[in-house]
């Protein structure tokens, strides 16, 4: 178990203070090494000594407490390295100082924009940086980096700007900027609706989520794409399924099939939904989220007031579900 993983799980003891739930690490293997002297449930515990098999003390480790992220500034951080995805994304590594975990809540963003330095800042018509949310797919416990899956689009000017990037250049983030609080086990029953890029939030909650050993709530997800090689994640999203596969299921439906495809055709539709996504009769103990292009969203939940939730309409409405029951990133 990393350090860091340690001190996150020691911090959920006082869940009350925060807005987000941290899932316990499995339970170690016996061992004499390391011989823990600290009780983890502490939360102003400085760090832990453990004794080697020569009885040797090692110096206290300082247990990381703030993120270097700032959600009141924007911070810049190197690119590390890209990996290239598919034919239009890729990921793309930021370092994080001192091997510092970034320590984002679940489920959360950050918004990003160019550089100080930057040779050529992204500005718009009126010569104020261009700002653009994303939401990393690292986990939060990740020690030294923070990763995301970006989508280059024609006409997106920041997915342009950080396709150009090269490592050891700059990208100012703040963050994090909190979205819903994920609980474990508040709901029975989690269905997820994403399109295109607007996976990654679900991928934030998911590996988080079912990773939790404690975990007993059922995930299904059902994600659109326009043809088989645009679906991220689908490596990330079967290994889950097989991991946990009672807990977790996903569905993939595309506009334009391609090769021996066998699964859905066409958008998320009532049908669709009614198939796989938990049925709107178990009130309080379902909860659907949706994420995806804004026309995705309209159609079936009804548009972002902005910041805000807005008005739910659309395919859920005319299936009953609530408000209360529907979360739009």
């Amino acid at each position: 178990m990393s350090f860091i993983r340690a001190s996150l799980s020691a911090r959920t003891v006082v869940a009350s203070a925060r807005r987000y739930a941290t899932a316990l690490p499995p339970a170690a293997k016996p061992s004499n090494l390391p011989l823990i002297l600290g009780g983890l449930g502490i939360v102003g515990l400085a760090g832990y000594i453990y004794l080697d098999r020569a009885g040797t003390k090692v110096a206290p480790k300082k247990v990381q407490e703030k993120s270097p992220l700032d959600p009141n500034n924007f911070v810049e951080f190197k690119l590390k390295k890209v990996e290239p995805y598919n034919h239009n994304t890729a990921k793309y590594i930021f370092e994080l100082p001192n091997g510092e975990a970034s320590l984002l809540p679940i489920a959360s963003c950050v918004v990003v924009k160019s550089a100080s330095d930057a040779d050529k800042p992204l500005l718009d018509k009126k010569e104020k940086p261009i700002i653009r949310p994303y939401t990393p797919i690292s986990p939060s416990d990740a020690e030294g980096e923070l990763t995301f899956l970006i989508k280059r689009y024609e006409e997106g000017k920041m997915s342009q700007y950080i396709y150009n990037l090269k490592p050891g250049e700059k990208l100012a983030i703040k963050g994090p900027i909190p979205k819903i609080a994920y609980e474990a086990n508040k709901w029975e029953e989690v269905g997820l609706i994403a399109g295109g890029s607007g996976i990654t939030p679900m991928y934030q909650v998911l590996d988080h989520a079912l990773a939790d050993p404690s975990n007993k709530t059922r995930f299904t997800l059902i994600f659109a794409n326009v043809t088989p090689s645009d679906i991220l994640l689908k490596e990330e999203f079967d290994a889950l399924k097989a991991k946990y596969p009672q807990k977790f299921d996903v569905v993939y439906t595309v506009d334009k099939p391609e090769g021996d495809w066998k699964g859905p055709v066409g958008y998320i539709n009532k049908t669709l939904i009614q198939q796989h996504i938990p049925p709107p009769s178990l009130g309080e103990k379902v909860k659907i989220l949706v994420c995806g292009p804004p026309g995705q969203v309209s159609a079936i939940a009804g548009k972002k007031d902005g910041m805000k939730q807005g008005e739910l309409s659309g395919v859920l409405k005319e299936l009953g579900y609530t408000e209360d029951q529907v979360f739009k990133f």
